[in-house]
């Protein structure tokens, strides 16, 4: 059942933007206009350090439609959005990038493929406008993200995504400072589709996602949300403990049919190094795993809210300034 009035909140996390947003907003005001009576925009400025705030208070000042959020430092962009999919109001969610890559006249497509057996629609580019190095670490990033899903939909993930807000109620205790969208909505759902839709080059400025930092996050999703690492990690043990066997009978059969060792103290060093590789690379995965139980256990909270702008009427999920009460 339906909890929420219809109409679309459209969430936006914003970084280095104050060049954008001027663009952005009025055509996502009129995209969303054009598809529904009721809609609002919720910007939430994840720590940035030019005058995005500044564009995103302007903006909502003349606009009731338009809502706020400043977070205390950068948490990272799934942070933000779980912010704004916290605070919005009607039915359905849309959320997209703040670089205008993503056109806000595409919405409508997204829409149209919410049907009733689908929850969850992404946007897929039918040409990213990425660099090689951008383009590789996201086909790695959708693998990994594809083994914590557990879902072929992770295909086709993008910032570009809409979705039916009561999926929110499938994440709404998560307090992990780890944080996939994609994953925790496959808490909820199981139902995804995708759209192709155009990719625009860049507004301005240059991504926060590196390579370095895509492959960050493609480890955090597969160690944060699945565990599947630690059972590779025990297949890899059981397999080299079964060829440290076999070495094993090698050895001792022909001790006793030659009468003499195995000679060769570079093949020692290479099972050595091997098992010595392979034990590091187990106890590697196990710290990742620990660290994050250590993390959970000091109750980080995901977010931090610093400020919102003025609401006459906020509503009951609203976002909490005590770290506690997120």
């Amino acid at each position: 059942m339906n909890d929420f009035p219809d109409g679309i909140s459209a969430v936006i996390p914003v970084h280095r933007s104050e060049t954008t947003l001027p663009i952005l907003i009025p055509r996502l005001t009129a995209a969303l206009e054009a598809l529904v009576a009721a809609h609002e925009i919720i910007l939430v400025d994840d720590g940035s350090p030019d005058g995005s705030w500044a564009a995103i208070s302007a903006a909502a000042g003349l606009d009731p439609r338009i809502r706020g959020i400043r977070l205390m430092r950068n948490f990272g962009q799934h942070n933000a959005l779980l912010v704004g999919i916290r605070e919005a109001r009607y039915a359905q969610i849309v959320t997209l990038d703040d670089d205008l890559q993503n056109p806000p006249e595409e919405i409508g497509r997204l829409v149209a493929q919410l049907t009733d057996d689908v929850d969850v629609v992404y946007g897929t580019p039918t040409n990213e406008q990425h660099s090689l190095w951008r383009s590789a670490a996201s086909r790695i990033t959708k693998y990994a993200l594809e083994e914590a899903m557990g879902a072929t939909a992770a295909r086709s993930v993008s910032a570009f995504r809409l979705f039916r807000t009561d999926l929110r109620r499938g994440f709404d205790r998560y307090q992990s400072p780890d944080i996939s969208i994609d994953v925790l909505l496959t808490w909820a759902t199981t139902r995804f589709a995708a759209v192709p839709v155009q990719h625009h080059p860049r507004g301005g400025g240059r991504s926060n996602y590196t390579f370095g930092r895509l492959i960050h996050h493609a480890l955090n999703m597969v160690t944060g949300f699945t565990t599947r690492p630690l059972r590779l990690a025990s297949m890899v043990g059981f397999l080299f403990t079964l060829f440290g066997v076999v070495v094993f009978v090698i050895v001792v059969v022909r001790n006793l049919i030659e009468g003499d060792a195995v000679p060769g103290f570079p093949f020692l060093a290479s099972l050595i190094a091997i098992f010595s590789g392979v034990q590091l690379l187990i106890l590697g995965i196990l710290g990742e795993y620990v660290a994050r139980m250590h993390l959970r256990l000091q109750e980080r909270p995901p977010y931090v809210v610093a400020e919102i702008t003025s609401d006459d009427n906020p509503s009951p999920a609203a976002v909490s300034r005590d770290p506690s009460e997120v």
